[in-house]
C-alpha cells in the first residue's frame, strides 16, 4: 500500500485530475476501475474522482510498487548533476535573485538566456528555477509530479531583467492573476540612437506573422489590411526620455499590454529602434555599436510595482517596488 498526503500545492483540484498527473501513463479506464474497486481511496472511502482535494487529505493506493512506478512513467530524476534541473541550476548558479518569499521569486535574467526552453537540450530560467528550489530543499523531486513551479512571465532571449516565478500554487495563481489583470506594473529601460525627447502614452495594433516570428505595428485600426484585422491585437505603451548623451537616449517604457515584441516593434514604428535589435533595428547603427561590445538588443526589464492587496498571504508584496540594475553594457555605451 502506498499513501500520499495532499499538500497546499495539490489542494483545490479534482481528485481524478490529481490522479492523472500522478499516474500520467495510466489509462483513464484503469484509474476509474481502481476507484470503483477501492484500490484507490480518498480518506479511507470509495471515491468517484469528482471530489475536490483539501490540504491533508490522504490518498491510499492498494497497488504494487511496480504498478505504481510503471504508470508514473519516466518522471523526475533525483536532483544531481545528471538531471536537467540540476544541470541548469549549476550552469546558471550565479543568477541574481532580486526578491524571494514563501510564494514567489523574482530573478534577474541575463540577455542571451531563454525564459523557457525551446528544445529539450536548452538551458532556461524555468529549469534553473526548479533546480534552485530542489537545491534549497524547498520542493522534493516527487512533488513535481503533481505541481511544477514555473516562471509566470517571459522575456525575449536577448532581453535582460526581471522574471517573476511562482514557488507555490498560491504564488503562481497570484502572479498569473495580477499579470492578466494588468495590475503588476512593468517598466523597461532601453537605448536608442539619437537625442529623443518623448513623454507620451501611445496605442496601436500589432499583427504577428507566425511564420516569420515578426510583428507589424499599425497606428490605427483603419490602417490594417482587411484580411489581417481579426488577428491584430490592441497595444498600449508609455514612453519617457530619461537621459541623453553622446547621441544616445535612455528611454523608460511602461507596458500596459504585453504582446510579442511590443516594445521593440513599437519603437521601430516610431522611427527610433533599439540599439542592437537585429530584427527591428537599423543594421548600420547596430554595426557601430557591435564594435563597442553590444551583442544583444539594449532592452532591460528594470522595475516592477506590485498592486496593493488586502490578502494577508501576499501582504509583504502589497505596493512593493522592485528594481533591477541595468547591465554594465548600458553604462558603457551611454558613456562611450
Amino acid at each position: 500500500m502506498i499513501s500520499r498526503k495532499i499538500t497546499s500545492n495539490e489542494a483545490g483540484q479534482r481528485f481524478d485530475k490529481y490522479l492523472k498527473k500522478l499516474l500520467k501513463d495510466a489509462p483513464d479506464s484503469f484509474l476509474y476501475k481502481m476507484l470503483r474497486k477501492k484500490n484507490i481511496v480518498l480518506n479511507g472511502k470509495r471515491s468517484d474522482g469528482r471530489e475536490v482535494l483539501c490540504i491533508d487529505d490522504e490518498v491510499k493506493f492498494f497497488l504494487s510498487d511496480d504498478t505504481f512506478e510503471k504508470f508514473q512513467g519516466k518522471t523526475v530524476d533525483r536532483f544531481g548533476r545528471d538531471d536537467q534541473y540540476g544541470q541548469s541550476y549549476q550552469k546558471l548558479k550565479k543568477l541574481q535573485i532580486i526578491y524571494e518569499n514563501e510564494h514567489i521569486l523574482v530573478v534577474n535574467k541575463p540577455a542571451g538566456i531563454l525564459s523557457q526552453k525551446a528544445t529539450p537540450d536548452d538551458v532556461s530560467i524555468n529549469e534553473w528555477f526548479i533546480g534552485y528550489l530542489l537545491s534549497q530543499h524547498v520542493i522534493k523531486p516527487d512533488s513535481l509530479l503533481t505541481f511544477k513551479p514555473s516562471i509566470c512571465n517571459r522575456l525575449d532571449r536577448n532581453t535582460s531583467g526581471m522574471v517573476v516565478c511562482g514557488k507555490t500554487l498560491a504564488g503562481t495563481q497570484y502572479l498569473t492573476r495580477i499579470i492578466k489583470e494588468k495590475t503588476l506594473e512593468k517598466y523597461y529601460y532601453c537605448l536608442v540612437s539619437g537625442t529623443i525627447t518623448i513623454q507620451e502614452r501611445l496605442t496601436g495594433y500589432l499583427y504577428k506573422n507566425m511564420a516569420q516570428n515578426k510583428v507589424t505595428i499599425y497606428q490605427n485600426k483603419v490602417e490594417i489590411p482587411d484580411f489581417l484585422v481579426k488577428d491584430a491585437v490592441f497595444i498600449d505603451t508609455a514612453f519617457q526620455s530619461k537621459y541623453s548623451a553622446n547621441n544616445i537616449t535612455l528611454l523608460e517604457i511602461q507596458l500596459f499590454t504585453g504582446k510579442t515584441h511590443q516594445i521593440r516593434a513599437h519603437l521601430a514604428a516610431l522611427g527610433c529602434p533599439i540599439i542592437g535589435d537585429t530584427k527591428y533595428g537599423n543594421p548600420t547603427i547596430n554595426k557601430i555599436y557591435e564594435k563597442k561590445g553590444v551583442k544583444n538588443q539594449m532592452l532591460h526589464a528594470h522595475k516592477l510595482i506590485f498592486p496593493t492587496t488586502s490578502d494577508q498571504t501576499f501582504s509583504d508584496t502589497s505596493g512593493k517596488i522592485l528594481e533591477c540594475p541595468m547591465p554594465s553594457i548600458f553604462e558603457k555605451i551611454l558613456n562611450s
